[in-house]
């Protein structure tokens, strides 16, 4: 029997990125807020302390960081045809446990998506005719514009305290940045990181083939930032410790520097953690969410009655407590009716590895999202006609952090193990460097999400199946992509070169990244959307949805800058209207 808890204003289920976001705000404005979270209490300091938080083998082999796959996972099929069986191991992406969640661990990499990433069916449709999405392609529009969210980009960069070159302020193109970023109304609030020599290289041998090469974006603090919470972000050291780790200078924005400071003194915010939230409680009519059902850690049961919940956790959770609680219509690729499942997608990742006689790199000494980059390719910033494909994906020379267990370059052709291995080991590690692409991935009608009917997790609830592969057009721009990467690389100079588009099957085992999307998605259409423009439930509108379960596809970008945009745009219709008069938000 569960145990009711007296009623709050809000609960917000997922204290990551956005949730932290959300809850110092609606605390601050005088409601009663309560963050749930699964995982446990991490911080800089103990958790992320000298010398053991650069343990690899604890953090990247044995995912300290990461949801335990023993008590939750997925099961995982390619299509419709196959049987779904569990993920046992975490390989292709690496969701996060614990307070912070996966903005703990990240990488760095800061975007805003491309104006043409959010109305990527009109605009393809406007150029190119119908005839260049294919027959079961259900990417579509998101129902919000890059203008209407270009003040809640700057807001977050500004809040995380991004490192990064403007390229395009007010309209007017400025060298050394970004020139096919959309607008933007300031600078970034902090100078781009250092070039590394690979990045020097990649930016000679692209500036001399007519591209405009520039800095990365990054969480990664190029200099000390005080944001306007009051907390301040350290200088990054350059230690390469970033993707998967924790910061042990508090260099990384994350919510443990940017938000949890002024979180955590907030009286009307309490954090529960190790709270697993199994349901939304929804009144007889299901109508209207009143509340959520956790387990502690004890394995006893609670209902937190609410007036509001937010789903602010990982996109696979967002999506699975949807359908685990009903709220919105399951979605049915055979009939192609609902909306909760609708639209999973990935990424579309690929590379060009360099390798050298006489030049030394050194990729130890990096930093999360320090590198060189080319946008010529993304999106729909070239002429796409003929080509057999819509979207493409950024170029960079990365220097991102090369630690001895998980990256052993060797070119191809050489033995998997032996001698000859381990000379091509020693001799690459610091004479080589990638150039990487990541791709793009179109929504279809055959990817989705649902619940398993046969597995169940620690508290016997259905997990969460994902059925996806990518489509012929990943794979004609994944070959096309890395032929003109290969160009970039060819004219650096390489004694070697490994060329390695993405064609193959999905696989769900090595790692490509934790950017997955979509599923709860936005739009304009309660027929082909899960949440409206302002991420509120179409079915139940006491009920927001916050984070890349919005997605109705995957642009070429990491996902961050963009989830954080759209939290501070949730924040901003709450606050403003919904508030003043609780039901769907219209218009």
């Amino acid at each position: 029997m569960a145990t009711k808890l007296k009623p709050v204003d809000v609960a917000i289920v997922g204290v990551g990125l956005t949730g932290t976001i959300i809850a110092k705000e609606l605390a601050e404005a005088g409601l009663k807020v309560v963050g749930l979270e699964r995982g446990r209490w991490r911080d800089t300091d103990p958790d992320f302390a000298m010398p053991y938080v650069h343990d690899e083998l604890r953090y990247v082999g044995r995912h300290e960081l990461m949801q335990d796959l023993s008590r939750e996972t997925i099961t995982f099929r390619n299509n419709a045809a196959e049987t779904a069986l569990p993920m046992r191991q975490l390989g292709s992406f690496r969701p996060g446990e614990g307070v912070g969640g996966a903005a703990v661990h990240w990488g760095g990499l800061t975007w805003r998506f491309l104006p043409w990433d959010f109305e990527t069916r009109s605009r393809t449709l406007a150029r190119y005719g119908k005839g260049q999405l294919a027959e079961d392609c259900t990417s579509q529009d998101w129902g919000v514009t890059y203008d209407e969210l270009e003040r809640h980009f700057d807001r977050f960069e500004y809040l995380y305290g991004i490192s990064g070159k403007a390229g395009n302020l007010r309209g007017r193109i400025v060298p050394g940045g970004n020139p096919f970023e959309g607008p933007r109304s300031r600078e970034y609030p902090n100078p781009p990181l250092k070039t590394s020599y690979a990045g020097a290289l990649f930016t000679q041998a692209a500036e001399k083939m007519g591209y405009k090469p520039f800095p990365t974006p990054t969480g990664a603090l190029s200099r000390a930032y005080t944001n306007e919470y009051g907390a301040t972000i350290n200088a990054c050291v350059y230690c390469g410790y970033c993707q998967f780790f924790g910061c042990e200078m508090g260099a990384k924005a994350s919510p443990q520097t940017a938000v949890l400071p002024n979180l955590m003194k907030q009286k009307n915010f309490e954090l529960r953690t190790h709270a697993n939230v199994t349901k939304v409680d929804l009144d007889a009519a299901r109508k209207r969410a009143i509340g959520v059902t956790y387990v502690d850690s004890r394995g006893r049961e609670f209902e937190q009655p609410a007036e509001m919940v937010l789903l602010c956790s990982y996109v696979l959770n967002n999506v699975r407590l949807m359908l685990l609680s009903g709220i919105g219509k399951p979605y049915d690729p055979a009939a192609n009716t609902g909306v909760v499942g609708r639209n999973y997608a990935y990424q579309t990742p690929s590379s060009v590895t360099l390798f050298f006689e006489d030049r030394v790199f050194n990729q130890f000494m990096a930093a999360g999202g320090m590198g060189m980059t080319i946008d010529e390719f993304n999106g729909d910033n070239f002429d796409h006609s003929g080509l057999g494909f819509i979207g493409g994906g950024f170029f960079q020379a990365a220097t991102s952090g090369s630690r001895p267990i998980e990256v052993r370059p060797v070119p191809r052709g050489t033995p998997r193990w032996g001698s000859e291995w381990k000379r091509a080991v020693a001799t690459y590690f610091n004479r080589s460097f990638p150039i990487t692409i990541q791709g793009a991935c179109q929504s279809y009608r055959g990817n989705y999400l649902d619940l398993d009917p046969t597995y169940r997790d620690a508290y016997g609830l259905p997990l969460l199946r994902m059925t996806f592969d990518r489509r012929e057009n990943e794979h004609k721009m994944s070959l096309w992509l890395t032929d003109k990467a290969a160009q970039i690389a060819k004219a650096i100079g390489p004694s070697k070169m490994n060329v390695a588009p993405r064609t193959e099957k999905y696989t769900i085992v090595p790692y490509q990244s934790t950017h997955n999307t979509g599923g709860a998605i936005m739009g304009a259409d309660p027929a082909s959307s899960a949440v409206n423009k302002y991420l509120q439930s179409w079915a139940v509108p006491n009920v927001f949805v916050v984070g890349a379960s919005a997605f109705p596809q995957n642009g070429g970008y990491n996902p961050t800058g963009t989830v954080g945009a759209l939290a501070y745009w949730t924040l901003d219709a709450i606050r403003s209207r919904y508030l003043k008069r609780p039901g769907p938000l219209a218009g």
